[in-house]
């Protein structure tokens, strides 16, 4: 529709709106289906959007249910929950009745956008026939990024872009993220000048800092107007000194005495610590120009003090790295440990108390006595948000108060100083102290806007700013006394096990571990704080933190949040598994959890299927939640049972450490041209990716093996040893000398590595020799979805992207690739980013398999298993699809001849362990484990992995001969 149009239509829909009385149940439908047509479609529901929407559960099921309405409305009985509309990945819209105070219905609203899973739509209106107010959750949480009135639609257009029938990006007059990053990239980016040009970096550092409270105050007019805009332009167009001016203004900001003259007349004392050293910066005439643009383009009072921190860390210490491309958490992943572990149970408080004045009374006592402490505060984001949290609280505790007793003094009380950081890095805890000052500030003028609208005006003095020296310290969490706190949130730092001596030196990481010995070593560094965390906790305490992934999975799992649930901890709310938006490519893990001794209500757990901050979500809501962070059976007590692991059966496949090892076609043929023995050190090898897409068959690569040769016999393979020499011999020194200098030992993994350049890192020896005793082995990748196994020649090495399975059976190969096997996988494995990753001794040592099965019952698995491969095969041929292909139509409903085998599979395999329909897979397999493992113990023997025991003979008629073949084979037969 041309925009001459549109504003027609939207004028005509201005007139028939306020022709209505604005009652919200009776009018809301109309109003919203006459607003659709205004933007170019045919009605609500022709759009594809939806009245009454149910935030409800169905029965049995963690999907959110839609209930579609027929324009007459839904009764709104049974304490269930319906939005007034809902559009499917465009927005949610409530709307309230004429003359509604919207503010006052956000926290419902929010609620309703949280529970709509899996897909939540990116916008949120609230509307209340006058005045459209619009969210964007993901990335502004508290303020709408737009408000509209009802007659300024035709100007505003752009902010209602994503409601047109071709959707355009909307553009909003109230993006405060836009704002701040353009703000922390124009600082960061004088930030490098000044540094860049020899100034020192703390000094910088602190200029920088003080810099932006001026400008901030100087937007929400607690510096006189313009006066840092026009120092900056004397600077930048006269020339002036900034080292005087800038410097004068910095002093006298840190002054008590007001100047009684002069042009810093006016400026009122701030102190806050951050002003307590002034030393200023002679800044060069383009750095000045620079700020004064930056100064008089921006509004500072948009500025999100809880990112701008993050984002100009991000971007002050590379020429190239802009605040535009950097990441930083959103408030509404922050909500979900600061709501769970805060707000809820206060709000569940507030409401309880109803009018009570004696129990408000003291709510409100209590509230203003609450500690928070975050021991990895970083820029202090955790704490910005907790802080604004807080003070609505209050602000609700006063109305209430206010509702019912006259007296009560209308002032604030919740102080800075209730809040408490920690971090390592210096310059991380001088942002964390600017981020709480500056909120205080913004929560004052936030007040003062909020007063006319509910006649509470609560008095706050916004000067001087707060010191917070002894609130926010810098040092080492893990080894410094913790403040004493009601609540402790925050996100400690994602550092995998193995890179923790990499990163922090082989010293620290020793004195981490000397200081928790009871952490498992593997464990992953966040779990560190974890444990201590629920140490420091007092017992009606309660936590949030965010890990990674991995802190519900085996070693990082035992170390932290087994020791939470077995020492009293009881967890409330949970996120299995997400896209962090604070980093990208991140999977992390969200626990809330507390020490006291019941809660009420069912606990809440949700996860992301996907990787990117868009997948589809699933909620539940469970009796309690396990430390598995799983709907599902908890199997944690399952026991490794010696007869899956000796001997071993399932192995890492070889990793030789340096790309150079595995070589091309067109290199294994010169290197045969210049020594034919050289085949005797060349194997065909296969990794995961391979594998999957078949890349194996077209473009094979090859291994290059000396096996445990030591020097001189490696020699005899001279173009071999001298191709290893060139391409891995200098990086394998660099390694060893780094690791030298940075341990300042002689002995380490790089440095005894060294001593065998020419071998590969994990050559696996067991696993040759076991695959070398069969014809062929079955291989899946190492992370995956879902596993996929494949029989595999023996002739072919697998990758360590690859678990090899020591079996050349079918029954073997069936009992793996069936759903029992593939849950305990799910439940027992670890996981890579959001992958599942398949970890030989947490999932095939555990896996229970079939005791004593009849033979039909063997017959019909490996008949199963057969008739699926050979589907694939024929399937894959026929359509020329990888193993990819084929198991991505799964994806897709309909008939599928693939889920069909893989039925008749499973429902074989079940039989095999006399496991009923409707029995709980998961269930059924963990009382077998134990079972098993209590008839271990006593002595007695169980049934191993594998085909069981039976006469040669019939073995045979057990192991078929399809497997993948190494290239020089299918070289051979294709010229037959």
């Amino acid at each position: 529709m041309p925009t001459d149009e549109l504003k027609t239509s939207l004028n005509e829909f201005i007139r028939f709106a306020q022709t209505l009385r604005g009652d919200e149940k009776s009018e809301a439908q109309s109003f919203l289906d006459h607003f659709f047509r205004a933007l170019g479609h045919a009605g609500v529901i022709e759009a594809g959007a939806t009245f009454e929407f149910r935030i409800a559960k169905k029965p049995g099921s963690p999907q959110l249910e839609l209930i579609k309405g027929n324009g007459a409305g839904l009764p709104r009985k049974g304490g269930k929950k319906f939005a007034d509309l809902l559009w499917p990945g465009r927005v949610l819209i409530e709307m309230k009745s004429r003359g509604e105070k919207l503010e006052k219905h956000y926290d419902q609203t929010f609620e309703y956008w949280t529970h709509i899973v899996p897909h939540r739509p990116p916008f949120v209106i609230l509307c209340n026939f006058d005045e459209f107010w619009i969210y964007d959750f993901s990335t502004q949480l508290f303020d709408p990024v737009d408000r509209v009135r009802l007659s300024e639609l035709p100007e505003n257009i752009a902010s209602f872009n994503f409601l047109l029938p071709i959707w355009k990006k909307p553009i909003f007059s109230n993006n405060r993220v836009e704002v701040t990053r353009k703000a922390a990239d124009q600082m960061a980016t004088v930030f490098r000048e000044i540094v860049l040009r020899g100034e020192d970096r703390q000094r910088a550092q602190r200029f920088i800092l003080q810099l932006l409270v001026a400008m901030v105050a100087e937007d929400i007019v607690l510096l006189p107007r313009e006066i840092v805009t026009e120092i900056l332009f004397d600077c930048a167009e006269k020339g002036a000194s900034s080292y005087d001016l800038i410097g004068g203004l910095f002093r006298q900001m840190a002054t008590k005495e007001k100047a009684r003259g002069g042009r810093f007349a006016g400026v009122e004392y701030f102190n806050g610590g951050l002003f307590e050293v002034v030393d200023p910066i002679e800044l060069k005439r383009p750095e000045s120009y620079r700020l004064h643009d930056a100064a008089q383009r921006n509004d500072w009072s948009k500025i999100r003090p809880e990112i701008f921190g993050t984002l100009f860390q991000d971007s002050m210490d590379k020429e190239e790295r802009h605040a535009f491309g950097a990441h930083f958490t959103s408030e509404f992943d922050i909500r979900k440990v600061v709501g769970p572990t805060i707000v809820r149970p206060w709000r569940e408080r507030i409401d309880s108390a109803g009018k009570n004045v004696g129990e408000l009374r003291k709510a409100l006592a209590d509230l203003r006595a609450f500690r928070v402490l975050d021991p990895a505060c970083g820029s202090g984001n955790f704490l910005f948000i907790a802080y604004r949290e807080m003070k609505r609280l209050e602000r609700d505790i006063l109305l209430r108060l206010r509702e019912v007793s006259t007296r009560e003094p209308l002032e604030s009380a919740i102080s800075l100083h209730q809040f408490f950081g920690i971090d390592i890095i210096p310059f991380a805890v001088e942002l964390a102290k600017v981020t709480l000052m500056l909120a205080k500030e913004l929560e004052v003028i936030e007040a003062q806007k909020l007063a006319e609208a509910d006649q509470l005006l609560i008095e706050e003095k916004p000067l001087p700013l707060d010191n917070l020296d002894k609130n926010i310290i810098c040092a080492d969490a893990l080894f410094t006394n913790w403040p004493k706190a009601d609540a402790i949130i925050g996100n400690p730092p994602f550092v995998d096990a193995r890179k923790l001596t990499r990163e922090h030196g082989i010293a620290y990481s020793s004195r981490v571990r000397a200081k928790y010995p009871d952490v498992p070593g593997r464990a992953d560094f966040c779990v560190y704080w974890f444990r201590k965390t629920h140490d420091e906790l007092s017992p009606t305490g309660r936590a949030g933190l965010v890990g990674t992934n991995s802190v519900r999975q085996n070693y990082s799992r035992e170390g932290g949040l087994d020791y939470i649930v077995q020492n009293g901890g009881i967890i409330t709310d949970a996120v299995s598994t997400q896209v962090w938006s604070g980093a990208a490519q991140v999977h992390v893990s969200i626990v809330n959890w507390t020490k006291a001794k019941q809660i009420d209500g069912p606990a809440r757990l949700t996860r992301q299927r996907g990787d990117s901050v868009d997948s589809p979500w699933e909620t539940f809501e469970l009796p309690k939640i396990n430390s598995a962070l799983s709907p599902s059976v908890d199997v944690v007590e399952a026991r490794r049972l010696e007869a899956n692991y000796k001997p071993k059966r399932c192995l890492e496949g070889q990793q030789p450490g340096h790309k150079a090892f595995v070589v091309d076609e067109i290199t294994r043929r010169q290197l045969l041209a210049a020594d034919a023995k050289t085949s005797d050190v060349l194997f065909p090898i296969l990794n995961g990716e391979d594998l999957i897409s078949g890349a194996y068959a077209t473009r094979p690569t090859w291994l290059i093996d000396l096996g445990e040769r030591n020097m001189f016999d490696a020699r005899r393979f001279a173009p071999v040893f001298e191709y290893l020499q060139s391409n891995v011999l200098a990086k394998w020194k660099a390694n060893a000398e780094r690791e030298r200098a940075e341990t300042g030992k002689t002995k380490g993994e790089h440095q005894d590595r060294l001593q065998h350049w020419w071998l590969l890192k994990r050559r696996r020896g067991e696993l040759i020799a076991g695959i070398e005793r069969l014809p062929r082995y079955i291989v899946c990748s190492a992370v995956t979805k879902r596993p996929i196994f494949v029989f595999v020649s023996s002739s072919i090495r697998p990758s360590n992207a690859l678990k090899a399975f020591l079996f050349g059976d079918d029954y073997s190969f069936g009992v793996l690739q069936s759903v029992p096997h593939y849950q305990w996988f799910l439940a027992k494995g670890s996981s890579l980013k959001g992958d599942p990753r398949y970890t030989p001794d947490t999932v095939f040592d555990t896996f229970p398999w079939p005791q004593r099965p009849k033979l039909e019952q063997i017959k019909a698995v490996a008949k199963a298993a057969i008739a699926l491969r050979a589907l694939r095969r024929e399937t894959m041929r026929k359509l020329n699809y990888s193993l990819r292909d084929l198991y991505r139509t799964l994806e897709q409903p309909g008939d599928n001849p693939l889920r069909d085998a893989h039925a008749r599979l499973d429902a074989a395999v079940r039989a095999a362990y006399g496991m009923a329909d409707d029995v709980d897979a998961l269930a059924f397999l963990l009382e077998l484990n134990l079972t098993c493992a209590a008839k271990e113990k006593a002595g007695e023997k169980i049934t191993a992995p594998g085909l069981p025991s039976c006469p040669p003979e019939k073995a045979k008629h057990f192991v078929s001969e399809d497997c993948i073949q190494p290239p020089t084979v299918q070289d051979r037969q294709s010229t037959q």
